[in-house]
Protein backbone atom coordinates (compact mmCIF):
# COMPACT_ATOMS: atom_id res chain seq x y z
CA UNK A 1 0.00 0.00 0.00
CA UNK A 2 2.57 2.68 0.94
CA UNK A 3 4.34 1.65 -2.21
CA UNK A 4 1.00 2.35 -3.88
CA UNK A 5 0.92 5.35 -2.46
CA UNK A 6 4.14 6.95 -3.06
CA UNK A 7 4.20 5.32 -6.71
CA UNK A 8 0.87 7.65 -6.93
CA UNK A 9 2.69 10.46 -4.99
CA UNK A 10 5.53 10.26 -7.79
CA UNK A 11 3.43 10.38 -11.11
CA UNK A 12 1.54 13.76 -9.11
CA UNK A 13 4.95 15.27 -9.00
CA UNK A 14 5.82 14.44 -12.62
CA UNK A 15 2.68 15.59 -13.87
CA UNK A 16 2.69 18.88 -12.01
CA UNK A 17 6.25 19.64 -12.97
CA UNK A 18 5.54 18.81 -17.03
CA UNK A 19 2.72 21.29 -16.37
CA UNK A 20 4.68 23.72 -14.66
CA UNK A 21 7.28 23.56 -17.65
CA UNK A 22 4.70 23.46 -20.03
CA UNK A 23 3.87 26.62 -18.47
CA UNK A 24 6.53 28.39 -18.33
CA UNK A 25 6.98 27.43 -22.57
CA UNK A 26 3.76 29.04 -23.08
CA UNK A 27 4.35 31.80 -20.77
CA UNK A 28 7.54 33.08 -22.47
CA UNK A 29 5.70 33.00 -25.81
CA UNK A 30 2.79 34.89 -24.73
CA UNK A 31 4.36 37.35 -22.51
CA UNK A 32 7.04 39.23 -25.51
CA UNK A 33 3.47 38.81 -27.37
CA UNK A 34 1.43 40.87 -25.37
CA UNK A 35 4.52 43.63 -26.09
CA UNK A 36 4.37 43.46 -29.98
CA UNK A 37 0.80 43.15 -30.15
CA UNK A 38 0.15 46.19 -27.92
CA UNK A 39 3.10 48.10 -29.86
CA UNK A 40 1.73 47.30 -33.27
CA UNK A 41 -1.86 48.49 -31.25
CA UNK A 42 -0.54 51.53 -30.55
CA UNK A 43 0.41 52.84 -34.25
CA UNK A 44 -3.51 53.56 -34.86
CA UNK A 45 -4.04 55.08 -31.30
CA UNK A 46 -1.01 57.83 -32.30
CA UNK A 47 -2.74 58.07 -35.11
CA UNK A 48 -6.00 59.06 -33.96
CA UNK A 49 -4.48 60.98 -31.48
CA UNK A 50 -2.46 63.79 -34.21
CA UNK A 51 -5.65 63.79 -36.25
CA UNK A 52 -7.80 64.65 -33.18
CA UNK A 53 -6.17 68.12 -33.00
CA UNK A 54 -6.90 68.97 -36.57
CA UNK A 55 -11.07 69.31 -35.26
CA UNK A 56 -14.22 67.14 -34.96
CA UNK A 57 -14.38 66.14 -38.90
CA UNK A 58 -10.94 64.47 -39.42
CA UNK A 59 -11.25 62.73 -36.35
CA UNK A 60 -14.27 60.80 -37.14
CA UNK A 61 -13.40 60.41 -40.81
CA UNK A 62 -9.88 58.91 -39.69
CA UNK A 63 -12.27 57.15 -36.92
CA UNK A 64 -14.35 55.34 -39.16
CA UNK A 65 -11.70 54.83 -42.35
CA UNK A 66 -9.61 52.67 -39.41
CA UNK A 67 -12.83 50.56 -38.37
CA UNK A 68 -13.50 50.01 -41.95
CA UNK A 69 -10.16 49.51 -43.57
CA UNK A 70 -9.58 46.97 -40.27
CA UNK A 71 -12.76 44.86 -40.73
CA UNK A 72 -12.38 44.93 -44.86
CA UNK A 73 -8.51 44.58 -45.04
CA UNK A 74 -6.26 44.40 -42.09
CA UNK A 75 -8.46 42.22 -40.11
CA UNK A 76 -8.72 39.45 -43.46
CA UNK A 77 -4.69 39.80 -44.55
CA UNK A 78 -4.33 38.86 -40.50
CA UNK A 79 -6.93 36.22 -40.07
CA UNK A 80 -5.63 34.67 -43.57
CA UNK A 81 -2.11 34.17 -42.31
CA UNK A 82 -2.97 32.42 -39.27
CA UNK A 83 -3.09 29.54 -42.38
CA UNK A 84 0.10 29.71 -41.70
CA UNK A 85 0.16 29.08 -37.95
CA UNK A 86 -0.86 25.45 -39.24
CA UNK A 87 1.76 24.78 -41.96
CA UNK A 88 4.74 26.38 -40.44
CA UNK A 89 4.29 25.11 -37.08
CA UNK A 90 3.78 21.53 -38.05
CA UNK A 91 6.40 21.95 -40.63
CA UNK A 92 9.02 23.75 -37.61
CA UNK A 93 8.04 20.96 -35.28
CA UNK A 94 8.69 18.22 -38.04
CA UNK A 95 12.53 19.74 -38.43
CA UNK A 96 10.86 20.42 -42.16
CA UNK A 97 12.59 23.55 -42.53
CA UNK A 98 12.92 23.74 -46.26
CA UNK A 99 8.56 23.35 -46.36
CA UNK A 100 8.93 25.90 -43.81
CA UNK A 101 9.77 28.41 -45.61
CA UNK A 102 8.17 27.55 -48.88
CA UNK A 103 5.32 28.34 -47.15
CA UNK A 104 5.96 31.54 -46.08
CA UNK A 105 6.60 32.59 -49.96
CA UNK A 106 3.44 31.37 -50.64
CA UNK A 107 1.66 33.14 -47.49
CA UNK A 108 2.85 36.16 -49.22
CA UNK A 109 1.96 35.09 -52.88
CA UNK A 110 -1.72 34.56 -51.61
CA UNK A 111 -2.35 37.37 -49.35
CA UNK A 112 -1.09 39.92 -52.30
CA UNK A 113 -3.36 38.61 -54.55
CA UNK A 114 -5.48 39.25 -51.92
CA UNK A 115 -5.15 42.71 -51.80
CA UNK A 116 -6.09 43.36 -55.05
CA UNK A 117 -10.21 43.29 -55.09
CA UNK A 118 -9.25 44.89 -51.62
CA UNK A 119 -8.13 47.53 -53.14
CA UNK A 120 -11.13 48.31 -55.56
CA UNK A 121 -13.40 48.19 -52.44
CA UNK A 122 -11.15 51.09 -50.49
CA UNK A 123 -10.94 53.25 -53.63
CA UNK A 124 -14.85 53.37 -54.09
CA UNK A 125 -15.39 53.68 -49.94
CA UNK A 126 -17.06 57.03 -50.13
CA UNK A 127 -19.56 55.49 -52.24
CA UNK A 128 -20.19 52.97 -50.50
CA UNK A 129 -20.44 54.69 -47.13
CA UNK A 130 -23.14 57.45 -48.85
CA UNK A 131 -25.07 54.43 -50.14
CA UNK A 132 -25.51 52.94 -46.48
CA UNK A 133 -26.36 56.78 -45.33
CA UNK A 134 -23.23 57.93 -43.69
CA UNK A 135 -22.65 61.65 -44.05
CA UNK A 136 -20.83 62.60 -47.86
CA UNK A 137 -18.39 64.92 -46.34
CA UNK A 138 -16.68 62.52 -43.49
CA UNK A 139 -17.32 59.61 -46.51
CA UNK A 140 -14.98 62.01 -48.61
CA UNK A 141 -12.33 62.42 -45.95
CA UNK A 142 -12.58 58.46 -45.14
CA UNK A 143 -11.83 56.98 -48.58
CA UNK A 144 -9.08 59.81 -49.06
CA UNK A 145 -7.11 58.30 -45.81
CA UNK A 146 -8.36 54.75 -47.00
CA UNK A 147 -6.57 55.00 -50.20
CA UNK A 148 -3.51 56.64 -48.91
CA UNK A 149 -3.45 52.97 -46.19
CA UNK A 150 -2.85 51.00 -49.68
CA UNK A 151 0.95 51.17 -49.61
CA UNK A 152 0.45 49.98 -46.09
CA UNK A 153 -1.90 46.93 -47.06
CA UNK A 154 0.60 45.36 -49.81
CA UNK A 155 3.37 46.07 -47.21
CA UNK A 156 1.08 43.88 -44.53
CA UNK A 157 0.94 40.82 -47.16
CA UNK A 158 4.43 40.46 -46.21
CA UNK A 159 3.97 41.82 -42.37
CA UNK A 160 1.95 39.21 -41.58
CA UNK A 161 3.20 36.04 -42.90
CA UNK A 162 6.84 37.14 -41.53
CA UNK A 163 4.99 37.63 -37.86
CA UNK A 164 3.94 33.87 -38.24
CA UNK A 165 7.79 33.00 -39.75
CA UNK A 166 9.02 34.48 -36.32
CA UNK A 167 6.56 33.05 -33.90
CA UNK A 168 5.70 29.82 -35.03
CA UNK A 169 9.58 29.48 -34.12
CA UNK A 170 9.31 30.92 -31.55
CA UNK A 171 11.44 33.90 -32.02
CA UNK A 172 8.96 37.07 -30.36
CA UNK A 173 12.60 39.11 -29.37
CA UNK A 174 12.67 40.23 -32.89
CA UNK A 175 9.61 41.39 -33.49
CA UNK A 176 9.49 43.29 -29.74
CA UNK A 177 12.88 45.32 -31.27
CA UNK A 178 11.52 45.98 -34.73
CA UNK A 179 7.50 46.95 -33.01
CA UNK A 180 9.22 49.39 -30.88
CA UNK A 181 11.43 51.06 -33.58
CA UNK A 182 8.69 51.30 -35.67
CA UNK A 183 6.11 52.96 -33.28
CA UNK A 184 9.36 55.60 -32.40
CA UNK A 185 9.60 56.38 -36.22
CA UNK A 186 5.80 56.56 -36.70
CA UNK A 187 5.52 58.96 -33.42
CA UNK A 188 7.75 61.68 -34.89
CA UNK A 189 6.98 60.82 -38.90
CA UNK A 190 3.28 61.52 -38.51
CA UNK A 191 4.03 64.65 -36.34
CA UNK A 192 6.00 65.55 -38.69
CA UNK A 193 3.63 65.16 -41.99
CA UNK A 194 0.08 65.83 -40.27
CA UNK A 195 1.67 69.57 -38.44
CA UNK A 196 4.57 70.22 -40.12
CA UNK A 197 4.08 70.01 -43.93
CA UNK A 198 0.37 70.52 -43.09
CA UNK A 199 -0.94 67.67 -44.53
CA UNK A 200 -3.54 66.57 -42.32
CA UNK A 201 -5.23 62.94 -42.86
CA UNK A 202 -3.10 62.53 -45.45
CA UNK A 203 0.19 62.67 -43.30
CA UNK A 204 -0.97 60.30 -41.01
CA UNK A 205 -2.14 57.62 -43.86
CA UNK A 206 1.01 57.85 -45.30
CA UNK A 207 3.40 57.94 -42.19
CA UNK A 208 1.29 53.92 -41.38
CA UNK A 209 2.27 52.97 -45.02
CA UNK A 210 5.59 54.53 -44.30
CA UNK A 211 6.26 52.36 -40.64
CA UNK A 212 4.26 49.18 -41.98
CA UNK A 213 7.25 48.64 -44.89
CA UNK A 214 9.86 49.98 -42.14
CA UNK A 215 8.76 46.87 -40.31
CA UNK A 216 8.74 44.51 -43.15
CA UNK A 217 12.40 45.93 -43.81
CA UNK A 218 13.67 45.42 -40.60
CA UNK A 219 12.30 41.87 -40.41
CA UNK A 220 13.87 40.87 -43.64
CA UNK A 221 16.85 42.10 -42.47
CA UNK A 222 16.76 39.80 -39.21
CA UNK A 223 15.98 36.85 -42.01
CA UNK A 224 18.71 37.44 -44.08
CA UNK A 225 21.40 37.99 -41.25
CA UNK A 226 20.54 36.34 -38.05
CA UNK A 227 22.18 32.61 -37.67
CA UNK A 228 18.71 32.23 -35.62
CA UNK A 229 16.77 31.85 -38.79
CA UNK A 230 19.85 30.18 -40.78
CA UNK A 231 17.99 26.80 -40.96
CA UNK A 232 14.23 28.04 -41.94
CA UNK A 233 15.48 30.80 -44.61
CA UNK A 234 15.67 29.30 -48.21
CA UNK A 235 15.41 30.48 -51.68
CA UNK A 236 12.12 31.50 -53.49
CA UNK A 237 10.91 28.46 -55.51
CA UNK A 238 8.19 27.54 -58.15
CA UNK A 239 6.97 25.26 -54.81
CA UNK A 240 5.75 28.26 -53.28
CA UNK A 241 3.69 28.66 -56.12
CA UNK A 242 2.39 25.38 -56.28
CA UNK A 243 1.16 25.61 -52.75
CA UNK A 244 -1.17 28.37 -53.20
CA UNK A 245 -4.63 26.09 -53.61
CA UNK A 246 -3.46 24.44 -50.01
CA UNK A 247 -2.61 27.26 -48.52
CA UNK A 248 -6.44 28.77 -49.04
CA UNK A 249 -7.86 26.24 -47.90
CA UNK A 250 -6.30 26.72 -44.27
CA UNK A 251 -6.50 30.64 -44.67
CA UNK A 252 -9.71 31.34 -45.58
CA UNK A 253 -11.84 29.34 -42.44
CA UNK A 254 -8.77 30.94 -40.66
CA UNK A 255 -9.86 34.27 -41.78
CA UNK A 256 -13.50 33.57 -41.30
CA UNK A 257 -12.50 32.59 -37.81
CA UNK A 258 -11.18 36.11 -37.14
CA UNK A 259 -13.65 38.08 -39.21
CA UNK A 260 -16.64 36.96 -38.09
CA UNK A 261 -17.35 38.21 -34.09
CA UNK A 262 -15.24 41.23 -35.49
CA UNK A 263 -18.22 41.68 -37.81
CA UNK A 264 -20.62 41.23 -35.62
CA UNK A 265 -19.10 43.59 -33.32
CA UNK A 266 -18.96 46.49 -35.71
CA UNK A 267 -22.53 45.67 -36.99
CA UNK A 268 -23.98 46.44 -33.04
CA UNK A 269 -22.14 49.59 -32.70
CA UNK A 270 -24.26 50.44 -36.25
CA UNK A 271 -27.19 49.46 -35.03
CA UNK A 272 -26.76 50.99 -31.55
CA UNK A 273 -27.03 54.33 -34.13
CA UNK A 274 -30.90 53.60 -34.32
CA UNK A 275 -31.51 53.65 -31.21
CA UNK A 276 -33.29 56.64 -29.28
CA UNK A 277 -30.67 58.27 -27.61
CA UNK A 278 -28.02 57.07 -30.39
CA UNK A 279 -24.96 59.42 -28.99
CA UNK A 280 -25.74 57.65 -25.59
CA UNK A 281 -25.86 54.16 -26.76
CA UNK A 282 -23.35 54.21 -29.36
CA UNK A 283 -20.73 56.02 -26.83
CA UNK A 284 -21.46 53.21 -24.36
CA UNK A 285 -20.92 50.43 -27.07
CA UNK A 286 -17.69 52.20 -28.31
CA UNK A 287 -16.57 52.08 -25.01
CA UNK A 288 -16.64 48.63 -24.23
CA UNK A 289 -16.23 47.43 -27.51
CA UNK A 290 -12.20 49.53 -26.87
CA UNK A 291 -11.50 47.80 -23.33
CA UNK A 292 -12.47 44.40 -25.16
CA UNK A 293 -10.22 45.07 -27.72
CA UNK A 294 -7.28 45.98 -25.42
CA UNK A 295 -7.42 42.84 -23.31
CA UNK A 296 -7.86 40.68 -26.52
CA UNK A 297 -4.28 41.71 -27.04
CA UNK A 298 -3.77 39.52 -23.75
CA UNK A 299 -5.67 36.59 -24.62
CA UNK A 300 -4.67 36.77 -27.67
CA UNK A 301 -1.28 36.50 -27.67
CA UNK A 302 -1.94 33.59 -25.45
CA UNK A 303 -3.59 32.23 -28.04
CA UNK A 304 -0.62 32.52 -30.17
CA UNK A 305 1.51 30.75 -27.70
CA UNK A 306 -1.22 28.05 -27.69
CA UNK A 307 -1.08 27.72 -31.53
CA UNK A 308 2.70 27.53 -31.52
CA UNK A 309 2.92 24.63 -29.01
CA UNK A 310 0.09 22.84 -30.33
CA UNK A 311 1.37 23.20 -34.02
CA UNK A 312 5.11 22.06 -32.89
CA UNK A 313 4.33 19.50 -30.77
CA UNK A 314 1.76 17.85 -33.56
CA UNK A 315 4.58 18.32 -36.38
CA UNK A 316 6.99 16.34 -33.76
CA UNK A 317 4.80 13.66 -33.20
CA UNK A 318 4.30 14.19 -29.63
CA UNK A 319 0.42 13.93 -28.68
CA UNK A 320 0.97 13.49 -25.11
CA UNK A 321 2.68 17.23 -25.19
CA UNK A 322 0.17 18.98 -27.21
CA UNK A 323 -2.78 18.00 -24.48
CA UNK A 324 -0.08 19.09 -21.67
CA UNK A 325 0.07 22.06 -23.68
CA UNK A 326 -3.38 22.65 -23.78
CA UNK A 327 -4.11 22.04 -20.57
CA UNK A 328 -1.56 24.61 -19.52
CA UNK A 329 -2.45 27.43 -21.87
CA UNK A 330 -6.00 26.49 -20.67
CA UNK A 331 -5.02 27.65 -16.80
CA UNK A 332 -3.38 30.19 -18.08
CA UNK A 333 -6.09 31.68 -19.87
CA UNK A 334 -8.43 31.69 -17.08
CA UNK A 335 -6.22 32.55 -14.56
CA UNK A 336 -5.70 35.67 -16.81
CA UNK A 337 -9.43 36.51 -17.37
CA UNK A 338 -10.55 35.78 -13.60
CA UNK A 339 -7.83 39.24 -12.77
CA UNK A 340 -8.64 41.50 -15.59
CA UNK A 341 -12.31 40.38 -14.53
CA UNK A 342 -12.89 41.22 -10.81
CA UNK A 343 -10.66 44.27 -11.63
CA UNK A 344 -12.97 45.45 -14.66
CA UNK A 345 -15.88 45.15 -11.88
CA UNK A 346 -14.01 45.87 -8.69
CA UNK A 347 -13.45 49.54 -10.82
CA UNK A 348 -17.38 49.61 -12.26
CA UNK A 349 -18.22 53.00 -11.17
CA UNK A 350 -14.92 54.78 -12.55
CA UNK A 351 -14.49 53.04 -15.50
CA UNK A 352 -16.08 54.76 -17.78
CA UNK A 353 -14.53 58.40 -16.36
CA UNK A 354 -10.79 57.11 -18.25
CA UNK A 355 -13.20 58.24 -21.30
CA UNK A 356 -15.72 60.76 -20.79
CA UNK A 357 -17.20 63.11 -17.60
CA UNK A 358 -20.37 62.89 -18.99
CA UNK A 359 -22.04 60.97 -15.65
CA UNK A 360 -24.72 59.37 -17.95
CA UNK A 361 -22.55 57.09 -19.90
CA UNK A 362 -20.21 56.77 -17.02
CA UNK A 363 -23.36 55.31 -14.44
CA UNK A 364 -24.31 53.18 -18.19
CA UNK A 365 -21.22 51.86 -18.45
CA UNK A 366 -21.22 50.63 -14.71
CA UNK A 367 -24.00 48.52 -15.26
CA UNK A 368 -22.98 46.70 -18.10
CA UNK A 369 -19.38 46.21 -16.96
CA UNK A 370 -20.72 42.88 -15.10
CA UNK A 371 -21.38 41.56 -18.81
CA UNK A 372 -18.12 42.94 -19.78
CA UNK A 373 -16.40 40.90 -17.25
CA UNK A 374 -18.04 37.52 -18.47
CA UNK A 375 -17.26 38.46 -22.25
CA UNK A 376 -13.68 39.19 -20.61
CA UNK A 377 -13.81 35.70 -19.68
CA UNK A 378 -15.22 34.02 -22.33
CA UNK A 379 -12.80 35.83 -24.76
CA UNK A 380 -9.83 34.42 -22.87
CA UNK A 381 -11.06 30.94 -23.51
CA UNK A 382 -12.19 31.32 -27.25
CA UNK A 383 -8.55 32.82 -28.16
CA UNK A 384 -6.81 29.80 -26.76
CA UNK A 385 -9.11 27.40 -27.97
CA UNK A 386 -9.00 29.24 -31.01
CA UNK A 387 -5.53 29.17 -30.94
CA UNK A 388 -5.65 25.30 -30.50
CA UNK A 389 -7.79 25.15 -33.98
CA UNK A 390 -5.08 27.36 -35.90
CA UNK A 391 -2.19 24.85 -34.51
CA UNK A 392 -4.47 21.67 -35.03
CA UNK A 393 -5.43 22.75 -38.86
CA UNK A 394 -9.09 22.57 -38.27
CA UNK A 395 -10.12 25.82 -38.45
CA UNK A 396 -12.68 25.26 -41.10
CA UNK A 397 -14.91 23.78 -37.71
CA UNK A 398 -13.91 27.00 -36.11
CA UNK A 399 -15.07 28.83 -39.18
CA UNK A 400 -18.63 27.03 -38.72
CA UNK A 401 -18.83 27.12 -34.96
CA UNK A 402 -18.38 30.94 -35.35
CA UNK A 403 -20.71 31.35 -37.75
CA UNK A 404 -23.09 29.60 -35.74
CA UNK A 405 -22.60 31.03 -32.26
CA UNK A 406 -22.44 34.98 -33.41
CA UNK A 407 -25.22 35.06 -36.98
CA UNK A 408 -27.45 32.24 -35.75
CA UNK A 409 -27.78 33.02 -32.07
CA UNK A 410 -25.30 36.52 -31.13
CA UNK A 411 -27.12 38.85 -33.48
CA UNK A 412 -30.40 37.71 -33.38
CA UNK A 413 -30.48 37.57 -29.69
CA UNK A 414 -28.84 40.80 -29.79
CA UNK A 415 -31.52 42.61 -32.25
CA UNK A 416 -34.20 40.92 -29.93
CA UNK A 417 -33.45 42.51 -26.91
CA UNK A 418 -31.60 45.88 -28.01
CA UNK A 419 -35.06 46.85 -30.34
CA UNK A 420 -37.76 44.38 -29.12
CA UNK A 421 -37.24 44.32 -25.28
CA UNK A 422 -36.06 47.99 -25.34
CA UNK A 423 -32.50 46.77 -23.43
CA UNK A 424 -30.72 48.97 -26.09
CA UNK A 425 -27.17 48.67 -25.72
CA UNK A 426 -27.20 46.36 -22.54
CA UNK A 427 -29.10 44.22 -25.25
CA UNK A 428 -26.33 44.49 -27.89
CA UNK A 429 -23.76 43.53 -25.21
CA UNK A 430 -25.72 40.24 -24.31
CA UNK A 431 -26.18 39.38 -27.50
CA UNK A 432 -22.21 39.52 -28.07
CA UNK A 433 -21.54 37.57 -24.43
CA UNK A 434 -24.16 34.36 -25.78
CA UNK A 435 -22.76 34.17 -28.72
CA UNK A 436 -19.28 33.82 -27.02
CA UNK A 437 -20.72 31.53 -24.67
CA UNK A 438 -22.00 29.26 -27.38
CA UNK A 439 -18.65 29.76 -29.44
CA UNK A 440 -16.46 28.69 -26.37
CA UNK A 441 -19.07 25.53 -25.73
CA UNK A 442 -18.89 24.35 -28.94
CA UNK A 443 -15.36 25.00 -29.46
CA UNK A 444 -14.29 23.03 -25.84
CA UNK A 445 -16.40 19.90 -27.42
CA UNK A 446 -14.20 20.16 -30.34
CA UNK A 447 -10.87 20.15 -28.43
CA UNK A 448 -12.27 17.35 -26.28
CA UNK A 449 -13.23 15.36 -28.86
CA UNK A 450 -10.28 15.89 -30.91
CA UNK A 451 -8.06 12.65 -32.04
CA UNK A 452 -4.81 14.57 -31.26
CA UNK A 453 -2.84 11.02 -32.95
CA UNK A 454 -4.79 11.06 -36.05
CA UNK A 455 -4.06 14.78 -36.20
CA UNK A 456 -0.35 13.92 -35.42
CA UNK A 457 -0.84 11.18 -38.31
CA UNK A 458 -1.97 13.87 -41.00
CA UNK A 459 0.42 16.76 -39.66
CA UNK A 460 3.26 13.56 -40.67
CA UNK A 461 0.94 13.23 -43.73
CA UNK A 462 1.17 16.89 -44.78
CA UNK A 463 5.21 17.10 -44.28
CA UNK A 464 5.49 13.92 -46.48
CA UNK A 465 3.21 15.21 -49.22
CA UNK A 466 1.91 18.94 -49.53
CA UNK A 467 -1.10 17.62 -51.70
CA UNK A 468 -2.75 15.31 -49.40
CA UNK A 469 -5.72 17.48 -49.11
CA UNK A 470 -8.37 15.84 -50.77
CA UNK A 471 -10.33 18.16 -53.48
CA UNK A 472 -13.20 19.04 -51.16
CA UNK A 473 -10.82 19.56 -47.88
CA UNK A 474 -9.56 17.72 -45.05
CA UNK A 475 -11.35 14.27 -44.28
CA UNK A 476 -13.94 16.13 -41.28
CA UNK A 477 -14.01 12.13 -39.71
CA UNK A 478 -10.66 12.28 -39.37
CA UNK A 479 -10.41 14.92 -36.64
CA UNK A 480 -13.02 14.16 -34.25
CA UNK A 481 -12.41 10.68 -32.06
CA UNK A 482 -16.14 9.19 -32.79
Amino acid sequence: MEEGGNGKWGRMKMRKRIIMEELKKVGSIAAPMVVVTMLQYLLQVVSLMMVGHLGKLSLSSVALATSLTNVSGFGILSGMAGGLETLCGQAYGAKEYKKFGTYTYTAIISLTLVCAPITVIWIFLDKILILIGQDPTISHEAQKYAIWLIPSLFGCAILKPLTRFFQTQSLITPMILSSGIVLCFHIVTCWTLVFKLKLGIVGAAIASSLCTWLNVVLLLCFVKFSSACEKTRITFSKNALLGVGVFFRFAVPAAVMVCLKWWACELFVLLAGLFPNPGLETSVLSICLTISTLHFTICYSIGVATSTRVSNELGAGNTEAVRVAVYASMFLAMTEAVIIGATLCSCRHILGYAYTKDNMIVNYVAVITPLLSLSVCMDSLQAVLSGVARGGGWQYLGAYVNLGSFYLVGVPVGVLLGFIAHFRAKGLWIGIVLGSIVQSIFLSLVTALTNWKKQANMARDRMLDATYLKENGTDHESVIDT
